[in-house]
């Protein structure tokens, strides 16, 4: 690993500011490979030198990746000054520069990435780049007969805008008007997933994602609770963000707009 500065290192960890790291240094709270380092613009091998403060190692960790399954109430954003965040979540995350990979509305629940990878982070989010986003959604009204056939051609929202294609299975359609869907989309506009249902004479009334590409929503994760990523999930995430899109080349695009669903009960209680 390249060498870097010392005041960079503990900083990307959590450290503080530039100049709250000197001045932990000056009082002689920093030491590398044994020795107090009054010295913050020194160079370190974050591989090799071993660095503590207060006595505490601090271990480097370039690139962080957590799967979140995250609950209803809490916002998309690194702050807030009303709502929780979905990155106050991850309490014992070993870096502070962590964001959402796209949004979710604060009453959508389900899967979603947090990481410090840009480079990743743009590649997945790329509409361009066909990665699927499967959601499970509860919808009120009743779905045209040829729903199948508007969602293939692409819908046309309330304010003109045209959708990717996408595909729809029924889950299971209720005595109380109420039906179950899976939706695949492969692109995430401003509130897409209700506004589409609304162009079908439809309203949301439950949503989650359930999947991002090749990652999966863990059913072991309560809403709320989150856990890193393997490196199997990592490899497979990074290999979806660099596949070449419809015409052979890598796309770039803009970043996913937040999806929006109402409140209803945890889908496991709900379904039984």
């Amino acid at each position: 690993m390249a060498q870097m500065r010392l005041d960079r290192l503990l900083g990307e960890m959590g450290g503080g500011t530039r100049t709250q790291i000197k001045e932990l240094a000056k009082k002689g709270r920093v030491s590398v490979n044994g020795q107090v380092e009054k010295k913050t613009d020194r160079k370190v091998d974050p591989a090799v030198d071993k660095i503590l403060v207060d006595g505490r190692q601090v271990a480097y960790t370039r690139w962080s990746y957590y799967l979140l399954n995250k609950p209803q109430g809490v916002v998309s954003a690194r702050t807030d000054d009303r709502y929780p965040t979905v990155t106050g979540l991850i309490r014992d995350a070993d870096r502070k520069d962590l964001f959402p990979v796209g949004r979710l509305d604060i009453d959508t629940e389900g899967l979603l990435l947090l990481t410090n990878d840009g480079d990743l982070a743009h590649q997945l989010l790329s509409p361009r780049k066909h990665v699927d986003k499967v959601y499970f959604v509860t919808i009120e009204g009743r779905l045209p007969e040829d729903h199948q056939k508007q969602l293939a051609a692409g819908l046309t929202l309330e304010d003109g805008t045209r959708t990717l294609p996408a595909e729809l299975s029924i889950q299971r359609e209720g005595a109380d008007g109420m039906t179950d869907v899976l939706l695949t989309i492969h692109e995430g506009k401003f509130h897409q997933v209700k506004r589409m249902f609304e162009a079908l004479g439809c309203r949301v009334v439950y949503l989650k994602r359930i999947s991002m590409g090749p990652l999966a929503l863990d059913e072991g994760l309560a809403p709320g609770q989150y856990r890193p990523l393997t490196p199997a999930e990592i490899g497979m995430l990074k290999a979806a963000g660099t596949a070449k899109g419809p015409s052979g080349a890598v796309f770039a695009g803009k970043e996913e707009r937040t999806e929006e669903g109402a409140k209803r009960p945890d889908l496991r209680r709900e379904r039984g």
